[in-house]
């Protein structure tokens, strides 16, 4: 059976996507899946806040114009069973480049197709760039499922509108006609303001059950992990972070279908 491809994606940055990205490989790791993230972002946050190296030449960047593959960039992380393909400052440059190139919308899922198989993941996660560029709409091309992460503020509501008017042009168009929105995400919760409160309640009333139950809380141990290239669970594994995250990953693997190993 074929890895589950989910894209993690927000065209707004500073909403919790990088670490989402990180901390739900890492759990859904510790929970027993042999699990793929891609750091497709030249910042490179993911990479660096799993204890990485940015090294010219280690990202999706080559492979992309057709020089070499995915899997031969793969590395281990420091968590058992998640293995990271890093991000270097020179993706920067794939936007331009692959606009050049034939067929430039499927050109990582060209490349992910035999990771999908033959691996052994059991799930695989693509870490956006904050923006809905040519890597971003790659990542959709790519992908089996998205899964947006949304900041408790007051235009929230705006983000999910973009996401779901491109996913919906993604399915329409023929790039992607499996492309479904498996869950919203609420992050940076802040339980002592009314505002969190007021915005969780306006999204759940928008999209029902496509918000996943739990929700991320803003806390100071879950932004000080990247900069001990930690995730939450590595880093203070009984925080309440911490114990978001596992709950969140109990959440996707439930919606994915994984078995429990």
């Amino acid at each position: 059976m074929s890895a589950p491809v989910l894209a993690i994606a927000n065209q707004k940055g500073g909403v919790g996507k990088t670490t989402t990205s990180v901390n739900l490989a890492a759990c859904l790791a510790q929970q027993g899946h042999s699990v793929l993230l891609i750091d497709l972002d030249a910042q490179a946050n993911a990479t660096s806040g799993l204890g990485l190296e940015k090294r010219e030449g280690g990202s999706v960047y080559r492979p992309l114009l057709g020089d070499g593959t995915l899997a031969e960039r793969i590395q281990p992380t420091a968590v058992p069973r998640l293995s990271l393909l890093p991000s270097e400052v020179d993706l920067c440059g794939a936007e331009v480049e692959l606009a050049r190139m034939d067929d430039y919308l499927n050109r990582l899922k060209k490349g992910l197709d035999p990771l999908r198989d033959g691996h052994g993941y059991d799930v695989i996660l693509l870490d956006c760039p904050p923006s809905l560029g040519i890597l971003t709409l790659n990542a959709f091309a790519a992908s089996d499922r998205l899964v947006v992460p949304l900041q408790c503020e007051y235009f929230a509501l705006e983000g999910v509108a973009m996401i779901t008017r491109v996913l919906k042009q993604v399915r329409e168009t023929g790039i992607n006609p499996r492309l479904e929105l498996m869950g919203i995400v609420m992050t940076m919760f802040d339980a002592r303001t009314r505002l969190s409160q007021n915005v969780v309640a306006e999204v759940r009333q928008h999209f029902g059950e496509t918000v996943f139950e739990t929700v991320i809380p803003r806390t100071t141990r879950l932004a000080e992990a990247p900069s001990f290239g930690k995730p939450i669970i590595t880093y203070d594994p009984y925080s309440a972070g911490a114990a978001a995250y596992e709950v969140l990953a109990t959440e996707v693997a439930k919606r994915l279908g994984l078995r429990t190993p």
